[in-house]
């Protein structure tokens, strides 16, 4: 019995996601049909990209309230150098036609650059990290609008991509009689490293520390400012893959994309597990809270629950489960 106990206390939030799936499909059965699953799949992936990303900043003890913006920024700048030749309404008229590795690198570099800046206005300026990313929030997404600005379009949305770059986003790779959306792939992928990152690379082990306890990491003899600017940095790489995608599966973008998405990906991370608090937190858990968002999210729109009621939802459990975070940190000092 106590292993029982332990066994479900261990697994507790992920038994809430099953729970969840199959409440929801007892009452409406059409929501776990295949197709319907593979959208929520689809969905998540560019969700749980960003909520990766923000899991190590939350693990060092810090935020980063500028990742919807990044994500944002990086949509556009992917989506304008990925638009067809024969497309009218071109950002850059006179850009020749370039590898589809191109607009991928550079969405990720743009990405890679506002990461790198959050932590080294973290680590370096002593900036809190909330207060820091806020600006960063602000400063990217008047980047991006500037970006998408060009007379006489104006902040016009960017279409005609090509069709080997929205192929990130809808096509599938095939085994046998068997396919998976490429989208599927990517994020699994990211979501492999990134683990391994944490739990096996002296990284992991830093931000581990960092979180903890950032003096006694620093008597341990941690480069806290280092591995500060190193997490965010990585984040901000994630954040522009994240927008590679998103752009690749709606098929255009504009500098409102993205918008909100931070909040999200901090609330699923904390009710997957991650601790606000710091030191606590793994890639799993960044998995799970965002599949228990979708599932919510798109089985209050199959069960016909009205959007201002799903608002009032979300925002319960968001501020349930950082309260019982918080409640777990006070029990263990």
């Amino acid at each position: 019995m106590a292993a029982v106990r332990q066994l479900i206390t261990k697994n507790a939030i992920a038994l809430v996601l099953l729970v969840l799936v199959l409440v929801i499909g007892v009452i409406r059965p059409s929501f776990l049909g295949g197709g319907n699953l593979l959208d929520i799949l689809r969905v998540s992936s560019v969700r749980l990209l960003i909520a990766l990303g923000v899991t190590g900043i939350l693990i060092t003890g810090g935020t980063d309230l500028s990742a919807g913006r990044t994500v944002g920024l990086a949509c556009v700048i992917a989506a304008s150098l990925a638009q067809r030749p024969d497309y009218a309404s071109k950002i850059f008229p006179n850009l020749p036609q370039l590898s589809i590795i191109i607009p991928i690198l550079a969405a990720m570099a743009a990405g890679c650059l506002v990461g790198f800046m959050n932590g080294l206005i973290v680590a370096f300026l002593n900036v809190p990290a909330f207060i820091a990313t806020l600006g960063t929030m602000i400063i990217v997404y008047g980047a991006a609008s500037l970006y998408v600005d060009h007379p006489p379009l104006g902040a016009a949305p960017i279409g005609g991509l090509k069709d080997s770059f929205t192929n990130l986003g809808s096509g599938t790779i095939g085994f046998g009689h068997f396919s998976i959306p490429i989208i599927i792939v990517i994020a699994f992928g990211a979501f492999l490293i990134y683990s391994f990152l944490l739990n096996r690379t002296t990284l992991g082990k830093n931000i581990y520390a960092i979180g903890g306890n950032a003096n006694a990491a620093t008597v341990s003899g941690v480069n806290v400012r280092k591995n500060l600017v190193i997490i965010y940095t990585i984040a901000g790489v994630l954040y522009g893959l994240a927008g590679v995608l998103l752009s690749a599966r709606t098929g255009g973008a504009t500098n409102e994309y993205a918008s909100g998405y931070e909040l999200d990906a901090i609330a699923a991370a904390v009710i997957g597990g991650v601790s606000i608090t710091g030191g606590v937190g793994t890639a799993t858990n960044a998995v799970i809270g965002v599949l228990i968002f979708e599932v919510l999210n798109n089985g209050l729109v199959v069960l016909g629950v009205s959007a201002y009621w799903q608002l009032v939802i979300k925002g319960v459990i968001i501020v349930s489960a950082v309260a019982l975070d918080i409640r777990k940190y006070t029990r263990k000092r």
